[in-house]
């Protein structure tokens, strides 16, 4: 079992993607079927102009996608995301909740297939997302939960392997501290707890959120900016 003290920056593990999936269905999959319908069409403020349906869909669809081998050029892009949410508009909550409960416990394998590591951040994605829809309906825990520790790790090795932004990231409740970026670099530092840090990575609302940042703004966090 992943603990707090065993986040840091770590070469990628391609089984990692699959079992953060995985943990995160077995969490969000209850919540959504215990929901009523009119729940869905609530707006998610992470994601403007979506509703927790489109959100969910996107979701799905990408996941989809990856099992049955379709991934194309432009997947996850503006365009690609209204045609697939369109595609979905008249299917009910529980088609969609099925589709992305089958692509949670499937897409695993199909990231981990991938050599490079290309689809490895889709599962970062995936769980920000599960974030944003608890957000959504003022749920705790948003950006947190069993699978943060491996997010966090997802997170360290996307940021590495792409180069982006180097943090040194001491976190609350975390007995080691998380190393992101290009590790070439002279770090910037962070001090706060791990959700905080998700959003400023993610580009979602830190505000009332209390923690220090050094050495970087928080537009050079975004991963997605």
């Amino acid at each position: 079992m992943t603990t707090p003290a065993d986040v840091r920056r770590v070469d990628r593990d391609p089984e990692l993607p699959g079992r953060l999936l995985t943990a995160e269905r077995d969490a969000l999959v209850p919540l959504l079927r215990s929901r009523p319908d009119a729940d869905f069409d609530l707006p998610v403020p992470a994601c403007p102009g979506w509703s927790v349906r489109d959100a969910l869909s996107h979701c799905g669809a990408v996941l989809t996608r990856l099992v049955e081998d379709r991934w194309e050029r432009g997947t996850g892009g503006p365009e690609a995301n209204a045609r697939d949410i369109a595609e979905r508009a008249d299917w009910p909550v529980a088609r969609i909740v099925d589709e992305l409960e089958r692509g949670m416990a499937e897409a695993g394998a199909a990231i981990a297939r991938n050599e490079r590591g290309s689809r490895d951040g889709v599962a970062f994605g995936e769980w920000v997302h599960a974030g944003d829809v608890r957000e959504a309906w003022g749920l705790p825990g948003a950006y947190a939960g069993p699978g943060q520790a491996d997010a966090l790790r997802l997170l360290a090795w996307v940021t590495a392997h792409y180069g982006l932004a180097t943090v040194h990231a001491d976190l609350d409740g975390y007995d080691e501290p998380l190393r992101l970026g290009d590790p070439a670099r002279t770090p910037a530092r962070y001090i706060g707890d791990a959700a905080t840090l998700v959003r400023l990575c993610t580009g979602r609302s830190t505000a009332g959120a209390s923690y220090e940042l050094a050495g970087v703004t928080e537009a050079e966090l975004n991963i997605f900016g």
